[in-house]
């Protein structure tokens, strides 16, 4: 089964979140078809996680054509999340991201194990 559109599965990612009573944004449009897609989730108390796309090894063989995330930085400060967004941008313009604020951490992210 062929991926989902980045812009497709971000959009309806936002509308999950607010389903589900969780503030988010999509803070930066990247690529519509097959742009990286992050997701920062401030705490609202310091701390901030950081997502990001999982390797395809991680998850090969398997036919679901969703995404899947992995933690790259774990109740670190916004700022941490941020050095590591803006190292990310400038090795790929074309990304998206997604701020959520949630004091319980929720994101609903597929994580790779």
């Amino acid at each position: 089964m062929p991926r989902l559109r980045s812009d497709f599965w971000v959009s309806a990612h936002l509308r999950r979140l607010a389903v589900e009573g969780i503030s988010a944004v999509q803070r930066r449009r990247g690529a519509a078809e097959a742009g990286a897609i992050f997701v920062k989730v401030d705490r609202l108390d310091g701390r901030a996680d950081l997502y990001g796309p999982a390797p395809q090894a991680l998850f090969e063989g398997e036919d679901s054509g969703g995404r899947r995330f992995v933690a790259m930085v774990t109740e670190g400060t916004p700022l941490d999340a941020e050095e590591r967004l803006t190292k990310e941008i400038r090795f790929d313009s074309d990304l998206w991201i997604i701020e959520v604020d949630d004091r319980e951490g929720r994101h609903l992210l597929d994580l790779a194990e």
